[in-house]
């Protein structure tokens, strides 16, 4: 059901319901599927129900015209929460990634009776002040002022963009699949129907109410990040860990700002051991 102040969230579920639930969030104008199907499948072969859901503006979720959300990060949480909601979970363990992390530490401290643990990957601590951290690379602030310049709504400047953006956030120790992230970039445009609403995102508030809240959470945090993050300098994941009393960091060497499937390894058996903990 839609109404005026709530948005439908489209999600997806892999595994068995009777396992602990692992509610995904990803990151700014990243459908579900940056989520990848066969990641999915990896978590739920471990023995975890997992959930992974299109953020609002993203995917088949509501979209709302560009340029002024009528949402903030914390609807954002508060959708995260009605995901669990509509699949009968009372808690769940709960993974964000980027904008999803910032997300997810929001929905920890804000619904903290509902997250059993919480990881967060390639993302900043929230809530505090960040600006003595290495900042995002030249490099990669230099392709992303090119973002202005694409028309959002012709698909093959949208699509050539965002394959460019994938090189970009790559890391160093792994080969970049051009064939394949442009096919994939292809498929996540068409079910969308375009990115023009997701770049929503980036117009969007934080709010004061979380500042030096971090210290309090009480759900137990594993953070990974990339050593060659050119978005969140690891330094960020390092900080995030400092933040909050017995947080574990898994360090992923030569990793950028993705989840590249030579990776998946290290991440999902972090994130299974993680839980299993807790």
């Amino acid at each position: 059901m839609t109404t005026i102040d709530r948005s439908e969230i489209i999600s997806e579920a892999f595994g068995d319901p009777a396992n602990p639930a692992l509610l995904l969030i990803m990151g700014a104008m990243a459908s579900m599927l940056w989520w990848p199907d066969a990641l999915c499948g990896k978590l739920s072969d471990a023995g975890l129900y997992v959930i992974r859901f299109d953020n609002r503006d993203t995917g088949r979720s509501t979209k709302y015209p560009p340029g002024q959300p009528p949402y903030t990060f914390d609807d954002m949480a508060d959708d995260a929460i009605d995901v669990l909601d509509s699949h009968g979970i009372d808690m769940a363990h709960v993974a964000g990634m980027s904008m999803g992390g910032i997300i997810a530490q929001r929905v920890a401290l804000k619904h903290p009776s509902r997250v059993a643990s919480l990881t967060v990957i390639s993302s900043s601590p929230m809530g505090m002040d960040t600006s003595h951290l290495p900042q995002t690379t030249d490099a990669y602030a230099e392709h992303s002022a090119e973002g202005a310049d694409v028309d959002w709504s012709d698909r093959r400047q949208v699509i050539d963009f965002m394959v460019r953006d994938t090189r970009a956030i790559a890391g160093i120790a792994h080969p970049f699949d051009e064939a394949g992230m442009r096919a994939f970039i292809e498929r996540d445009y068409d079910r969308s129907g375009g990115f023009l609403s997701a770049t929503n995102h980036f117009s969007l508030k934080g709010g004061d109410v979380w500042k030096g809240r971090l210290p309090a959470m009480a759900a137990p945090l594993l953070v990974i990040h990339g050593t060659a993050d050119p978005i969140f300098p690891v330094e960020h994941g390092e900080a995030l860990a400092e933040a909050v009393a017995g947080a574990k960091l898994l360090r992923i060497e030569g990793g950028g700002h993705e989840l590249h499937p030579q990776d998946w390894p290290a991440i999902s058996a972090a994130i299974v051991a993680h839980i299993e903990s807790h």
